[in-house]
């Protein structure tokens, strides 16, 4: 029975034992104080831990802070509570614990070394042995055991010698970490040697200041933890707010397209809605002139059943004179132009916000963002519909599609192909190329000999992908393939008039300019060698025949003239040796002040070089003078 109500007390009994554990030392609370958060620790634990701390006390359990240190007092209920419970149990169980812990006295016990029956009281150290109050009584009484020490009852005194020589430890070496007799001085003299009672003094102080330590190390780590779930916390709300406002443009991008869709069938439907009502009104006038026919056809009818020679002739000669004319039908067509137009502005639409999607930003600081050329695509686009001949009255819808598409993009396109169409307006500026010093133009020298020697995989990190400007081109210049191609039209394109554009040279420009950095761009030459490949400031002239590719202080070029080659700049004349090179590299450094025209083969093989201080914008030029001229811009990949 006793052993039942053990078994069933056993639970409660650790579950008692548990709320009465200290959080720091583990074990049952000895002197338990409470802290002002409501928390009880051991009073030795605690002034433990917050040895040599003033302001800013936390509690170990909580980490609640205090801002001074409280005064601590003994939890005496919870002390009472202790008490009981390591007094707790009755009848044969208290039997077992009383026996377990004389047990546990009896194998702490000393005996007298004298009479090894009797408890020792005290240690001779002198002596080395423990002695019972009757054999310690001559320690007492005699004169001779007065310089003897003692100490309460030591175990295992033979681990206190020094085995070497059979002394007393009374030392400890720190830089050795070991304990000394007197006799080990005189080997331990260099090194740095203290009492026992100094060491253990000093160690215990370290071991406590180590403790602190760890206990102030252990909070910065929470703290650290608390940061870092907060600015978790925070970045997760960050994205979360992202989201919300990407969903919000995405879903203002569907409503601008759902919108020029409707626009755009809107157009399509009234135009087939046009066409149906007038055939239906043609439809109505031909079922009247079929009754009118069949009306007719009675009256003859019933006048040739008629008896009566006078009646019938009568009758006769008024239906004669009856004429129906014959039916009509007008031709009747729906507006194709406008259909296309509608069409198109889908097509440009779709390409535009392709470009817009797949768009790239430019690694380079220095170099062009492609990320405006699909605003500035769909800008040229609406550009070419306004300037389409076949109708001139869709001019004000096409401007109207032209501001749609521009809301279709998205806002940092806009933005940044506004900027770049504020900045095409031309530099005012004396033009000229400058005469650098003996030491810049041995700088210039030894950088062009560098790009000379780079392979063409080098010079692909500064490519460009060129695309050409719809403003600048010449009636006879005829543009294709995302504005990428461009060939001579045997008729003239009647292109509306724009400040920029040519009107006495077949030339056009590049939409990109630039004004810093190192940029490279291939030109590929098709079917015919007429034409011209170079570069000019945005306030190049557009009229006379001065606006012609090198032959004004603003451009540079080379020029393919049947197999005849020439580097033209100024009006000046270089004629070159003969290539055979269907591809032409373009490398522009802005800064070193040169442009490099290169043949792209195997190996770059430079064609002609030119050394400018550039004092503007520079713009890819292109000139192309006969029928079955083409020139291709290379798409490249940088």
């Amino acid at each position: 029975m006793a052993s039942m109500s053990r078994t069933k007390s056993e639970p409660n009994l650790l579950e008692l034992e548990e709320e009465l554990t200290c959080s720091i030392c583990l074990c049952i609370f000895n002197v338990p104080v409470t802290v002002p958060c409501g928390h009880n620790f051991c009073a030795s634990c605690l002034e433990l831990t917050w040895a040599g701390q003033v302001r800013d006390l936390s509690c170990p359990q909580c980490r609640a802070t205090f801002p001074s240190r409280p005064q601590l007092r003994k939890n005496t209920v919870l002390c009472r509570v202790v008490e009981q419970m390591r007094g707790s149990g009755t009848g044969d169980g208290k039997e077992d614990d009383e026996s377990e812990e004389e047990e546990r006295e009896a194998a702490t016990l000393i005996y007298c070394d004298s009479c090894l029956q009797a408890a020792a009281t005290q240690t001779c150290l002198t002596c080395m042995a423990s002695f019972c109050p009757e054999h310690l009584r001559p320690h007492h009484d005699s004169p001779a055991f007065r310089d003897h020490r003692l100490c309460p009852p030591v175990r295992d005194l033979q681990q206190r010698k020094c085995p070497q020589h059979n002394k007393l430890f009374e030392f400890f070496c720190s830089q050795h970490g070991c304990c000394i007799c007197s006799l080990c001085l005189l080997s331990h003299k260099p090194c740095h040697t203290s009492t026992l009672q100094e060491a253990k003094d000093k160690t215990e102080a370290a071991l406590k200041k180590r403790l602190v330590e760890l206990h102030n190390q252990s909070e910065r780590s929470v703290q650290a933890m608390n940061s870092v779930k907060t600015i978790q916390s925070q970045a997760a709300e960050t994205a979360a707010r992202k989201r919300d406002l990407l969903r919000a443009e995405f879903m203002e991008i569907k409503a601008l397209i759902e919108e020029k869709e409707n626009q755009t069938l809107k157009v399509v439907m009234e135009e087939e809605k046009r066409v149906c009502n007038k055939f239906d009104y043609i439809y109505k006038i031909l079922g009247s002139k079929k009754n009118e026919i069949q009306s007719l056809r009675d009256q003859i009818e019933m006048a040739l059943t008629e008896g009566d020679d006078v009646l019938f002739l009568k009758r006769a000669a008024a239906l004669q004179r009856t004429s129906i004319k014959e039916a009509f039908v007008p031709v009747i067509e729906m507006d194709h132009n406008m259909i296309h137009a509608a069409y198109q502005s889908a097509i440009n639409l779709k390409d535009a916000v392709k470009l817009a999607v797949n768009a790239s930003v430019d690694k380079r600081t220095d170099g062009i963002v492609s990320l405006w050329e699909p605003a500035f695509y769909a800008s040229a686009l609406s550009s070419n519909e306004r300037d389409s001949p076949s109708n001139p009255n869709i001019k004000t819808r096409a401007e109207n599609r032209a501001n749609r598409y521009t809301l279709c993009l998205p806002t940092f396109t806009i933005l940044h192909f506004q900027t770049k169409m504020c900045s095409l307006a031309p530099n005012v500026g004396a033009p000229g190329t400058g005469a650098p010093n003996a030491a810049i133009a041995v700088k210039v020298k030894e950088l062009i000999t560098s790009f000379l020697k780079r392979p063409r995989e080098e010079l692909m990190q500064y490519a460009a992908n060129i695309m050409l400007d719809f403003n600048t081109a010449h009636n006879k210049v005829a543009l294709s393939e995302r504005y990428t191609k461009m060939s001579v039209s045997d008729t003239l394109l009647n292109y509306n008039h724009h400040p920029q554009r040519f009107t006495d040279c077949p030339q056009v420009l590049g939409f990109q300019f630039f004004k810093r950095g190192i940029h490279y761009w291939e030109v590929e030459l098709q079917q015919n060698n007429f034409c011209g490949i170079g570069i000019c400031y945005g306030s190049m002239g557009r009229q006379g025949p001065d606006s012609r590719l090198g032959r004004n202080s603003s451009s540079w070029c080379i020029e393919w003239f049947n197999s005849k080659i020439s580097a033209w700049h100024n009006d000046v004349e270089k004629c070159l040796p003969n290539t055979k090179a269907t591809k032409i590299g373009v490398l522009l450094h802005c800064d070193g002040g040169f442009v490099l025209f290169l043949s792209v083969e195997e190996k770059l093989n430079l064609i002609y070089k030119f050394k400018a201080q550039f004092t503007e914008a520079v713009y890819p030029a292109f000139w192309l003078f006969s029928s079955g001229t083409v020139l291709s811009l290379c798409q490249m990949k940088p």
